[in-house]
């Protein structure tokens, strides 16, 4: 169960001797979108640039390894085992969530190797997130916020901006990506608040003269503008930020899959309606697109599909396999025929493939769920 707070981490993190006080420089990463790729270029730019570069993302997609990357590479099995181990041991029964004991792992795991950077990127809102306690990064970065886990963070975009905003430090510098004037005004009152100067989309930054991204949509453009503020932050050179830009890889994220069942198979794992509207103008310029739809039940799938709706020749739901709260192919049906979309439930991936008329100028489109893209890439291949 998510419980946000920072108490318990802090304690098991002091049995540990505080790893987290003895990390490379750092680029703490908050956000509703984009986090994962503002890490992904920045970590492709320290590559281009010679540099080792630690990571921790989450979720991950097919194996937990990818939540802890040590220089570049998935955590080997041996080294997480022993960490969770380690980790256990010191927390000694008392109350911790996955999320704080992995993090507290992760930390451990990167203060004992080597590292010229650390790129952080939060789990869930920010203020009380279980990466939030770098008393000093090397510089901030906020993404785009937008409506999302209201649950946790608000049921408003200056709530949510307000939990996102609480990655700020005194005196580090904050990125911070395209905005609603809404979050913006609460970030910035924020940035006042505890004197962090701030590098503003659109005042002090834009996304012209890049190089033409690696990873796909318009969106990306933005995303990899925020990385390579964060990289003028850190020094980088600027060979080493465009070479990133055009070289980054992140996994589910508009990612074309290649052929699979006579189809060109395409996935992303966004999953807010803020992702959708991204995905609506990849979608413009594809043309008809069938896609594959799946989600789980603390989403809400109309709002979702609403913006891709004049853009799908048709779809076929899917229940996310393994997952407990994914919502049952039938009911996602439903809903995207209450939309007006020519929609049907499939008992699998490979069933809703065998389903889709084939096409050679069509494209198809796993979407909906990171868990989803998960699973697609587990049983079509990468």
């Amino acid at each position: 169960m998510i419980d946000l707070s920072l108490g318990r981490i802090e304690r098991l993190l002091a049995k540990l001797g505080n790893p987290e006080r003895k990390l490379a420089p750092l680029v703490h990463v908050a956000g509703t979108n984009g986090k994962g790729s503002v890490v992904a270029y920045l970590a492709a730019m320290a590559k281009a640039a010679g540099l080792a570069a630690h990571a921790y993302i989450s979720p991950h997609l097919v194996r937990f390894h990818e939540r802890i990357a040590i220089a570049g590479r998935p955590i080997e099995e041996e080294a997480l085992v022993a960490l969770l181990e380690e980790c256990e041991a010191a927390n000694g029964g008392a109350p911790i969530t996955f999320f704080e004991i992995t993090t507290a792992a992760a930390f451990l795991a990167f203060a004992r190797a080597p590292a010229d950077l650390c790129l952080l990127e939060v789990g869930l809102g920010g203020r009380f997130d279980a990466t939030n306690l770098i008393d000093r990064p090397a510089a901030c970065a906020i993404t785009p916020v937008s409506i999302d886990h209201v649950g946790f963070l608000g049921d408003t975009i200056e709530k949510i901006a307000f939990e996102k905003a609480g990655i700020l430090k005194p005196g580090v510098t904050a990125v911070i990506g395209k905005q609603d004037p809404a979050a913006l005004a609460v970030i910035a009152a924020r940035a006042r608040d505890v004197g962090a100067p701030l590098r503003v989309f659109g005042r002090d930054y834009d996304a012209r003269d890049l190089p033409t991204p690696s990873l796909a949509g318009a969106h990306q453009l933005d995303n990899a503008a925020i990385a390579r503020e964060c990289a003028r932050i850190l020094d980088l050179p600027d060979t080493a930020i465009r070479r990133g830009i055009g070289t980054a890889v992140w996994p589910g994220r508009l990612q074309r899959l290649g052929i699979r069942r006579g189809h060109e198979v395409w996935l992303d794992g966004g999953h807010n309606p803020a992702a959708a509207a991204a995905l609506a103008e990849v979608l413009r310029g594809w043309g008809p697109t069938w896609l594959v739809f799946g989600m789980l039940n603390t989403r809400k799938p109309d709002e979702f599909l609403a913006p891709l709706v004049p853009h799908v020749a048709g779809l076929r739901s899917v229940t996310i396999p393994g997952e407990k709260n994914a919502l049952p192919a039938e009911a996602l049906a439903v809903a995207a025929r209450g939309l007006g979309l020519a929609a049907e439930a499939a008992s699998g991936l490979s069933a809703a493939l065998a389903s889709i008329p084939k096409h050679p100028r069509k494209r198809v489109l796993v979407c909906g769920s990171l868990y989803l893209v998960g699973a697609a890439l587990a049983e079509l291949g990468a």
